[in-house]
């Protein structure tokens, strides 16, 4: 979502929101052509899709929400059809209060965006017409969660975007339970630290001794696990602990699988000429992401509208730092 980086203080800001709107206007325009059946618009919406569906997989702070509502509201007089998604409950009840008013129909769902076929079947709508994947973690969640997602508060060490008792384990079984070669892995492969071997021998080292309990206590022993040269941090040098973190929160939650799976199946319910539009945050989202794009174009089923990522402006980074590492990928569905 608005980051991944944990030594930025700031309120939840919408990433490349200029961006999503213009896309998202693009498509509310071709959407509009299709059914009033202006065939030299080159629409390829069938003139059937009267309704107009949006989907926020990762609803957060609902600011991208409520900016095409706005948007939608603004360009054909009407009220926009809202589907969205988050895993934490507190999102959503947020997202209801902050939508109000805006929206025709509004479905929220306390679930992963991956259940996206079972929420659209449950509520009886056949397609969608431009999905939202704003990935990552949400400054929201970050900084007011209290669930151990970063190391500037001294916090219980779970890591779930959701309810903790609905996930099978948590960072804090990961830290105290698994296998040196295992947490390595974790530390390595999903949040690409260099130094993964030597932290995850100082981790099972200290939890000889004690349980590892808060994220602070976690954050001081990866600290002490990396060479002393790359102990410091500021703006422009990130925490040592930060990529630790990322490959527990990426495990905990499954974002790789959850990516990989929504993709699709958020895909499968575009409608003929919808969109999907997805932001990321790190090399490897970005990565799954770009090779879904790929195997689509190259079946023939879509047109990829961004040929390069899009990246914030200086001015957007300038504003919102989080906004730094973003990278924007939109396809189209074609028959």
């Amino acid at each position: 979502m608005s980051t991944i980086e944990q030594g930025d203080s700031s309120v939840h800001v919408p990433v490349l929101l200029h961006e999503i709107i213009e896309t998202f206007r693009q498509e509310v325009g071709s959407w509009q052509s299709g059914i009033s059946g202006d065939a030299s618009s080159g629409s390829r919406l069938p003139t059937s899709e009267t309704s107009f569906w949006y989907v926020d997989g990762t609803l957060g702070g609902a600011g991208h929400a409520l900016a095409l509502a706005k948007e939608f509201q603004k360009s054909t007089g009407k009220k926009l059809n809202v589907i969205g998604f988050d895993r934490d409950s507190q999102a959503i009840a947020r997202a209801q209060e902050s939508l109000k008013g805006y929206s025709e129909k509004l479905i929220l769902e306390n679930e992963n965006y991956r259940a996206i076929e079972a929420v659209l079947e449950k509520h009886a709508v056949p397609k969608v017409n431009f999905i939202l994947l704003d990935l990552g973690i949400s400054s929201d969640e970050l900084d007011n969660s209290g669930r151990g997602f970063t190391f500037l508060k001294d916090e219980p060490l779970l890591m779930t975007m959701g309810d903790p008792a609905q996930y099978p384990f948590t960072a804090k079984d990961i830290v105290n339970g698994w296998k040196e070669e295992d947490i390595a892995n974790v530390i390595f492969g999903y949040g690409e630290d260099r130094y993964a071997r030597r932290i995850a021998k100082k981790i099972v080292e200290y939890r000889e001794k004690k349980q590892i309990e808060t994220t602070m206590e976690l954050a001081e022993i990866v600290k002490s696990a990396v060479p002393k040269q790359f102990r410091s941090f500021g703006k422009k040098v990130i925490h040592p602990a930060t990529k630790t973190f990322q490959g527990l929160r990426i495990t905990v939650n499954d974002e790789l699988g959850a990516l990989k799976e929504g993709l699709a199946k958020g895909y499968a319910q575009l409608a003929t000429g919808g969109r999907m539009a997805v932001i990321s945050f790190h090399s490897l989202e970005d990565r799954i992401v770009k090779e879904f794009l790929k195997e689509k174009k190259e079946t023939g089923k879509a047109h990829i509208l961004t040929k390069k990522p899009v990246t914030a402006v200086p001015q957007e980074i300038a504003e919102n730092p989080r906004s730094r590492s973003a990278k924007l990928r939109i396809i189209e569905k074609i028959n």
